[in-house]
């Protein structure tokens, strides 16, 4: 397993739409346990496709024990909003104040090909938007929000996994 380089802005890779995953290959599955490993090495909680040169519909997650791979995700549903405090591994040094939803339910394929459904909370459902916007060209900077120069993050519950389902493919 290797580390890939991770693109910074300005690359343009950043800017561009993923395409989604046809099938789960070989190849595409030694890329996400290098994302995996890129993540970890880089100290993220997040790493999607276009942030490794790869303009496929994938990323990964890790926060504390919920490590999962995301592919040709689709959101359900979100729910609420707050604000709170983003930096990213594509724009190292930099952070901002964005407005996420603290609810969102999402359905995606993992590495193994497996459909799964999973509702999160917090900051694990902050870090699954981040990276779906970086599957769509976006990055948190386009979405900062002007706040106080005291602005302090509102305290949110240590709850973040709420519901992870495996379902049958149809």
């Amino acid at each position: 397993m290797a580390l890939r380089e991770v693109r910074l802005v300005p690359d343009s890779v950043l800017r561009k739409t993923a395409k989604p995953v046809k099938e789960m290959t070989p190849r595409l599955q030694t890329l996400v346990k290098d994302m995996f490993n890129t993540m970890d090495s880089e100290d993220g909680i997040g790493l999607a496709g276009p942030q490794v040169g790869i303009l496929k519909r994938i990323f990964t997650v890790g926060i504390g024990d919920i490590r999962l791979c995301f592919v040709n995700p689709e959101i359900l549903e979100t729910r609420g909003e707050y604000l709170d405090v983003e930096g990213c591994l594509s724009i190292p040094g930099e952070t901002g104040v964005v407005k996420r939803p603290e609810y969102v339910k999402v359905k995606a394929m993992n590495e193994k090909n497996e459909e799964f459904v999973i509702e999160a909370k917090n900051l694990l459902a902050r870090c699954i938007l981040h990276e779906l916007d970086h599957l769509d060209g976006v990055l948190f900077t386009d979405k900062l929000v002007e706040v106080d120069e005291d602005f302090e993050p509102e305290e949110q519950s240590e709850e973040l996994l709420v519901s992870l389902t495996y379902t049958e493919k149809e």
